[in-house]
């Protein structure tokens, strides 16, 4: 925005700094200047102006008042001196109706009579063009010259012109109508509707309200009498006026940064008394104002030692006071060391006591306040127990070749039907945002899946996980561990027994030894889910306490789901895993003497489990059995009806000798004889 030096010269007594010494000044402690031209014998400062400050900087006393406080300058704003004939009153001129209050905030009016329409004094037209604007003629020249002064647009409208029979006239403040025109005073043509804000007489709008004039009341050589208006619209709706008609103009910009509404009587005395200084005329006694709801300055409390605090510099009381009342705040003393700052309502950026020291330090000047490094003490944050499990957990499970995954807390009505889940047993969502996301999830194993449905279209073999939270009216909420295992092509026997090694290795990883896989009962918070497949599920426990479950995924569910594949998984209360996790590792060498590895099938019900077999072997074998691998289950074929054939590697191994043949063949013996008690079991020789 342009700004004459020499005008705001005018207001000071004193010699202000040269043109480049003020421009730095401001740029340090207010606006940057974005350039200095000499136009004349004057300067022409194009000052960035901050969006916040739009509603009183946009003008030259608002620099003015910048400038005192920067400078320490006193700076004098003489009062208009206005000659009103008596006998004559405004209101008898003029009548205003303004149909929407809340768009109109203030509405101000004045009649001047007997006016000459001729150019403006050169001193004006000068200051004028510095400041980007052409002359036209003394009348409205004189109130673009208050516009640039005060920082508020007004209007002023030939009174002979306006629709209105005898001596009143009325000024109606409406929406447009529909198919309504208007011709501004620029020759434009613009179509009207119903969102756009007009004055207008008693027959067709006059001007759009806060942006531009019409021809209709237009000034010219022949304007006796003029209305003077100077108003205070909504930012909002001139905004979107001046959008829809793609019209901007030097009023529309500043009515959009919220103008103060005392303005308009300040600016339209002003006005009237230039005017009748430069084209005569007889000013009519009062306004006709329309200002339903007056705006006053607010009062903001201002503790001294907090403003220190977040400046970080003990500025004095005497100091702040100048800075503040240089600004046009007004200050008294409260209380010891508190000062109550009367806001002046043209400051609507101002509204707590930061903004207020804000001020202080821009003006007492950034540069002044010294870099000091805080001083404060670092207390470590308290470790999270949860995080750090977690965070071990994903690096296992990342390692053991695991992808993780992040799915949505809710599931849709075609789910429950799915999963066979409870609705009285689900939180139902009030709102949802689409029918996919209706309840919250009581398990992470419906949303892994779906993981596995739509990622089987590029592999067959898939290792995903997650860690969530999960809901039940019973239960609340609470975190869960669950992953997913899919193997390529005739891999599927071996799936069940692939998921367990990983959580064995999970919770070795964990420092977790006394792991137990038991017969399959559902915990009460997964009674509702029928998921399982009826032989391949086992229930895992932790010393002695149920915290989870592995097993294959029934073929129902999978049918639902539309999946081919046979598809384990596990699900872990994460909550009382973490509980049973440890970071002390018990040490165990590895033997540097050789292992020997024996072979030994079983016949046995295809209804048996494993984990019993292992037992046996385990328990018959002692220390001497280091490790158990089953390397293949055989049903059918040529096996009698109802009976399946197991086949392990039993690895033995001593820490403190090489094992003899001799040691070998004798604990294989007690681990055959062992498994031979049960009367349906067969060791196969």
């Amino acid at each position: 925005m342009l700004f004459s030096y020499n005008w705001l010269q005018i207001f000071f007594s004193k010699k202000l700094p040269e043109p480049k010494k003020l421009a730095e000044l401001l740029t340090m402690h207010a606006f940057e200047v974005e350039e200095i031209q000499k136009i004349g014998k004057d300067w022409s400062f194009d000052i960035d102006i901050t969006p916040n400050r739009g509603q009183d900087c946009f003008s030259h006393l608002g620099i003015v008042r910048e400038i005192s406080a920067i400078t320490g300058l006193d700076y004098k704003d003489s009062l208009p001196i206005i000659k009103k004939i008596k006998d004559t009153k405004t209101k008898d001129f003029i009548k205003i109706d303004v149909k929407d209050k809340d768009v109109c905030k203030r509405y101000t009016t004045r009649v001047i009579s007997g006016i000459k329409v001729e150019p403006s004094p050169k001193y004006i037209q000068e200051k004028l063009r510095v400041c980007g604007l052409q002359a036209i003629n003394n009348i409205v020249d004189a109130v673009n010259y208050i516009m640039l002064e005060t920082g508020q647009p007004m209007h002023v409208f030939d009174f002979d012109k306006i629709e209105g029979g005898g001596g009143s006239k009325k000024i109606i403040i409406r929406k447009a109508k529909k198919g309504e025109k208007i011709y501004t005073l620029d020759d434009g043509k613009y179509d009207l509707n119903k969102e756009i804000l007009i004055i207008a007489d008693s027959k067709e709008p006059l001007a759009i309200a806060g942006i531009k004039g019409g021809k209709k009341a237009e000034i010219d050589k022949q304007t006796k009498t003029i209305i003077l208006e100077s108003a205070n619209f909504d930012a909002k709706v001139i905004r979107r006026c001046s959008k829809l008609l793609n019209l901007k103009t030097d009023a529309s910009w500043r009515f959009e940064h919220n103008l103060d509404p005392n303005l308009t009587e300040v600016a339209i005395n002003r006005a009237a008394s230039l005017i009748q200084e430069i084209a005569g005329g007889k000013i009519a006694l009062g306004v006709v104002d329309f200002y339903p709801k007056k705006v006053y300055s607010k009062k903001i409390q201002l503790n001294l030692d907090y403003a220190e605090r977040l400046l970080g510099v003990r500025i004095s009381e005497k100091k702040i006071i100048k800075i503040l009342r240089q600004l046009d705040f007004k200050t008294s003393f409260k209380t010891q060391g508190i000062i109550e700052v009367e806001v002046p309502a043209f400051r609507r950026d101002i509204s707590i006591p930061e903004d207020l020291i804000e001020e202080i330090g821009r003006i007492y000047g950034y540069e002044n306040i010294r870099s000091i490094l805080p001083i404060s003490t670092l207390v470590p944050s308290k470790r999270n127990i949860e995080f750090f499990w977690q965070k071990n957990i994903k690096d296992v499970l990342k390692e053991a070749g695991f992808f993780e995954t992040y799915n949505y807390s809710f599931l849709s009505e075609k789910d429950v039907c799915n999963f066979s889940y409870r609705k009285e047993e689900l939180l139902e969502i009030e709102n949802p945002v689409t029918v996919e996301q209706k309840y919250l999830r009581p398990s992470l194993i419906p949303g892994l899946l779906k993981n596995v449905k739509s990622n089987l279209k590029t592999s067959n073999s898939l290792n995903f996980f997650e860690i969530g939270r999960v809901f039940s009216k019973k239960q609340q909420e609470k975190t869960m561990l669950a992953g997913v295992i899919v193997k390529g092509l005739n891999a599927d026997k071996e799936l069940f027994y692939e998921i367990k090694s990983v959580i064995d290795l999970l919770l070795n990883k964990l420092g977790i030894s006394d792991i137990w896989y038991d017969e399959y009962k559902p915990m009460t918070e997964e009674s509702n889910i029928n998921i399982w497949h009826p032989f391949k599920r086992a229930e895992l426990k932790v010393n002695g306490e149920k915290i989870g479950f592995i097993g294959e995924i029934s073929l129902r569910v999978l049918q639902d789901i539309n999946i081919k594949k046979t598809i384990c998984v596990f699900n872990i209360n994460l909550e009382k895993l973490i509980i049973q996790c440890s970071e002390e590792q018990a040490y165990r060498p590895i033997s540097v003497y050789p292992a020997a590895v024996r072979d030994i099938a079983i016949l046995l019900p295809a209804k048996a489990k494993v984990v019993d077999v292992l037992n046996k072997i385990n328990n018959g074998g002692g220390e001497l059995v280091v490790d158990v691998d089953l390397f293949d289950i055989y049903e059918g074929g040529e096996l009698p009806e109802g009976k399946k054939n197991l086949a392990f590697h039993i690895i033995y191994q001593a820490k403190d000798r090489t094992l003899t043949t001799k040691e070998i063949n004798e604990i294989q013996q007690k681990i055959i004889k062992a498994l031979e008690q049960e009367p349906s079991w067969q060791v196969r020789k």
